[in-house]
């Protein structure tokens, strides 16, 4: 009987040593497991960072370039607003004299003309050159079209209106006469 005990005995050893390793390879599994999840963890919040770095570099430059852009268009709506003025100044100068008290009066107006004028450019403004360059729609809006077989098909035969520039966006374009 003290054989069967000692095998019983034996055999629940057996059995409690493998329910033992069996159980710890499950540890082990789990330890296994709960690391790689960390470690995706991780490497998902350095890809979030490495994101946010990279958003936040793109906005700082954007924010730069509205700065930049609006600090060279800054005067934009002002010489919008006096384009008219220029165009009545022309007009102004364009207008035959014949007695002496209104060629000084077109004299003081030009005067102003040109101080108004070199005030602006200053500025940036610039007018678009039209007459007798090739029609081109990013500044010449053509009114009018007009055959002449001495000049070529597609070139402006004349300005109707002035256009202007600011840098290198288009104000107002020059209303003009255009070729066949």
């Amino acid at each position: 009987m003290s054989e069967i005990k000692d095998e019983n005995l034996e055999e629940q050893e057996v059995k409690e040593t493998i329910q033992e390793e069996s159980e710890q390879p499950k540890e082990v599994v789990e330890e296994v497991d709960e690391l790689t999840l960390a470690k995706q963890q991780i490497e998902e919040e350095q890809d979030k960072l490495i994101r946010l770095r990279a958003d936040f570099e793109n906005y700082k430059r954007r924010v730069q370039l509205d700065k930049a852009a609006d600090y060279k268009y800054r005067a934009q709506s002002v010489l919008t607003d006096i384009l008219p003025v220029l165009d009545n100044f022309e007009r102004a100068l364009a207008v035959e004299t014949t007695s002496e008290e209104a060629a000084s009066l077109v004299k003081g107006v030009d005067m102003v003309y040109r101080t108004l004028l070199e005030a602006v450019k200053k500025e940036g403004l610039e007018a678009i050159e039209a007459e007798g360059v090739a029609f081109d729609p990013n500044f010449h809006q053509a009114v009018m079209q007009e055959q002449d077989d001495s000049k070529e098909s597609g070139v402006v035969l004349q300005e109707l209106q002035k256009g202007y520039k600011l840098k290198d966006r288009v104000l107002r374009p020059s209303m003009v006469k255009v070729n066949e």
